[in-house]
């Protein structure tokens, strides 16, 4: 069986899944007509966007999910970041992970000076009336439930947008949301 691969940049609003028992879900099945058998490797939850990578390939699913592969996120968070929550993100925090406490592994994080030029998103994240805002890039090994949101929230900045930029060497780039390209294979490394 020859295998397909695919790049999506996931919009907001849609979960990473083909099938669910929820009612007025958006599916990634409505952005293209993908191949019986394709699963997302990894995932985005519905309110994330970006970078999603696709596979009828389970092998590849595993390999692009193991802790050698980098996953870079940008987040926008509540408030002015700071040096020291950034620190605390490197070397580790505690967050909540299935009703337990896990500590997250050292991670690359650091401030964006300017926002990212991303396309509006569809709903609107709030505007300066309720403060200031910041970006943080955030690069993680693992990829635990939610981790990069409970992070930001641990320093004490929670996350008000989320984008995937990078998994491996596949970057986001000039994809825009909803958008799929189909792919011979994934350059991870």
């Amino acid at each position: 069986m020859q295998h397909r691969h695919f790049i999506l940049h996931k919009p907001y609003g849609y979960i990473s899944q083909f099938v669910t028992d929820k009612k007025k879900q958006k599916l990634l099945g409505e952005l293209y007509e993908f191949p019986a058998g394709t699963m997302a490797i990894g995932r985005l939850d519905e309110a994330s966007e970006g970078l999603l990578l696709l596979t009828t390939d389970g092998k590849m699913s595993e390999q692009v999910r193991s802790k050698h592969v980098e996953k870079e996120y940008y987040a926008q968070v509540d408030g002015l970041i700071t040096d020291e929550a950034i620190a605390q993100m490197q070397e580790g925090v505690s967050i909540g992970l299935y009703g337990e406490q896990y500590g997250t592994r050292p991670c690359t994080a650091f401030r964006l000076e300017a926002a990212p030029d991303f396309p509006e998103r569809s709903r609107r994240i709030r505007d300066d009336r309720h403060g200031p805002t910041s970006w943080v890039a955030i690069t993680i090994s693992e990829g635990k439930n939610r981790q990069v949101r409970k992070m930001t929230a641990a320093v004490g900045f929670p996350t008000l947008r989320l984008v995937r930029v990078r998994i491996g060497n596949i970057r986001l780039e000039e994809f825009v949301p909803g958008s799929v390209s189909e792919v011979e294979s994934f350059d991870l490394e």
